[in-house]
């Protein structure tokens, strides 16, 4: 086990197209367990999926199972998301030095205003706020590095 209490067998890789299903599946369940001021209704699989088709997945997987996975828009070098099953074990830290690895360094995002977590998250990981706005009704901030 290393330092971020990470095992030493955890893989880091693109996802292949028969995995884009277990993906769209832990989205939508860590969305509606960590994005509680939204419903629920609105974390969707079809719009994971939807997206994943113009997007570069990525996972992380540790016994075989998937417990991580980043989504990057190259064209945008845009971090559409970034998802762990567990929290705190830097699982997300290797997930997203992996993509900004595969970005060439430069990566932007946005975060919604209320998820405070990721926030401190990508500022700790050297990221600064850029801009803030809205779409339907939720307030974001986009942040950048590089």
């Amino acid at each position: 086990m290393d330092d971020a209490g990470l095992t030493d067998g955890l893989t880091l890789r693109r996802a292949r197209a028969d995995e884009l299903a277990v993906c769209a599946g832990l989205y939508v369940r860590v969305l509606s367990d960590t994005f509680t001021w939204v419903p629920p209704e609105r974390h969707r699989a079809e719009d994971f999926l939807a997206a994943a088709r113009d997007e570069e997945i990525f996972v992380a997987i540790e016994a075989g199972r998937i417990v991580g996975m980043a989504a990057l828009y190259r064209p945008q070098l845009f971090l559409h998301s970034l998802y762990v099953t567990e929290r705190g074990r830097g699982i997300g830290k290797a997930l997203l030095d992996h993509v900004l690895a595969a970005a060439g360094g430069r990566l932007s995002l946005k975060c919604q205003a209320a998820n405070n977590g990721a926030q401190a998250f990508y500022r700790r990981e050297g990221f600064r706020c850029a801009e803030a706005g809205e779409d339907g009704g939720v307030a974001w901030l986009r942040f950048v590095r590089g």
